[in-house]
């Protein structure tokens, strides 16, 4: 190639670049002022909750005012997350711009009511929703662009809602396929993660720190050593578990819809089960720990994620939480599994610590992202989270947890719309191509 050739080839790129860029920049810094509302909201909601503990006993009509208000406006909607990924798979009539506002006012009214739901679901709605309707405007009708626009348009939510630009970015490549990253986007959706993060931050919006205080070992020199082998194997029995909840959690929330579906016909009406089923389960256990996210306990000594890291042994916190999860995202409340499950990874990570003679925050900062791996598919954005969140230190054991249970959660998971484009196991090559949805179904008849 000449100069002049390959002068006209980098005019071209930087003119493209410079397209994407007028098409992301406010994208982003839109998805990321709507997830710093979004925080908020759910702050004020989580504060008026627990000064008015009555509000539980509302959680049955709330979840039926919901579902009422999806029924009539959001139909199109209804399909969350998985109409994204599959917009970028196939697309077709595109994400409504009603998403949006109707997912994140699901979402607070469920906090606001005690529901046991996350937050990543509604955020990666908002940008993917939004992502979708800038596409509109500008009248996008190649395949590509529009699944590189959605794709950011995830990247932006996760980022911002969680305060992690780097996962977030791999995260909206790495969730589309399992077992296989699209790095043609890999520009524009790093840029989309940024941009978000940047955002949601300059509107004031902090993240809870979480303390992880392991860093190695010392060795003989006095130097620190980030991959002891003796941890490391008890880093890979625990993992194997953190993958067995990943499937647990996402099987029981889709085998439960699918029986509450037939209980109840009436969608709108299946949330007054979950809420009823949650106002049983706070009675049986005695505690109201297992109500919202779950990142800071109600009351001292309660069980939370950030307590987790922390001294206390909560053996049985993480099987309490994925059953108040299950139950109402079955049910069809709105909101995200994300960061329950990051409170039954480091429960999980804090129940085993013991059992393993293992450092107890070690094992909850690797069950926190290792679950998630596990249930998403994403091990990738998940090491790379366990990195932004807890610092570098350990990243070989967050690599091992997330990985091992990658492989141990099965084909399966909570976004059945991926695809399988590596098969985690050899002898399942004739899953390769379906859709998780299908891809579950023939492995539970084989």
């Amino acid at each position: 190639m000449n100069i002049v050739a390959f002068a006209r080839a980098m005019a071209r790129q930087s003119g493209g670049l410079l397209i994407w860029a007028s098409l992301l920049l406010p994208m982003a810094a839109c998805v990321g002022t709507l997830c710093a509302l979004f925080l908020w909201l759910l702050d004020q909601a989580a504060q008026t909750r627990l000064q008015h503990p009555w509000l539980l006993y509302g959680l049955p009509v709330a979840g039926v005012v919901v579902g009422l208000l999806y029924h009539v406006w959001g139909r199109a909607a209804e399909g969350g997350n998985n109409l994204i990924v599959d917009q970028i798979h196939e697309p077709g009539g595109g994400v409504p711009l009603r998403m949006a506002p109707l997912v994140l006012m699901g979402t607070v009214v469920s906090h606001l009511f005690g529901a046991s739901v996350g937050r990543e679901g509604t955020a990666v709605q908002m940008g993917g929703s939004i992502a979708s309707a800038v596409g509109r405007v500008w009248r996008l009708t190649n395949p590509y662009e529009i699944r590189v626009l959605l794709m950011s348009g995830i990247a932006a939510g996760f980022s911002a809602v969680f305060g992690t630009p780097v996962a977030g970015a791999v995260f909206g490549m790495e969730v589309i396929r399992v077992g296989r990253i699209d790095y043609d986007a890999l520009v524009p959706v790093a840029l989309s993660a940024i941009v978000a993060d940047w955002t949601c931050h300059a509107w004031g919006m902090e993240h809870v720190p979480y303390h992880l205080a392991f860093q190695g070992y010392a060795g003989a020199d006095g130097h620190f050593f980030h991959a002891d082998l003796l941890l490391l194997g008890k880093v890979m029995v625990a993992a194997v578990a953190f993958g067995l909840a990943s499937l647990a959690f996402a099987e029981s929330v889709h085998r439960l819809a699918a029986r509450l579906r037939r209980l109840c016909p009436i969608a709108w009406l299946r949330p007054a089960l979950g809420g009823i089923a949650t106002i049983g389960l706070v009675w049986l256990c005695g505690s109201r720990d297992y109500l919202g996210l779950g990142i800071v306990a109600p009351e001292a000594g309660g069980a939370s994620i950030t307590d987790f890291f922390g001294a206390g042994h909560y053996p049985l916190a993480w099987a309490w939480k994925l059953v108040f999860t299950v139950v109402v995202l079955a049910a069809g409340f709105k909101g995200g599994e994300v960061t329950p499950l990051f409170f039954i990874g480091a429960g999980l990570g804090n129940a085993l610590a013991p059992l393993l003679h293992a450092p107890a925050d070690l094992l909850a900062g690797v069950g926190f992202v290792a679950v998630f791996a596990g249930a998403a598919n994403t091990p990738l954005a998940c090491t790379l989270m366990g990195v932004e969140l807890f610092g570098t230190a350990d990243i070989v054991y967050f690599a091992t947890g997330c990985f091992v249970a990658y492989m141990c959660s099965g084909h399966s998971g909570i976004y059945l719309s991926q695809r399988v484009a590596v098969p985690k196991r050899h002898q399942a090559g004739s899953v390769m191509g379906m859709a998780l949805r299908q891809a579950r179904m023939k492995g539970s008849r084989t």
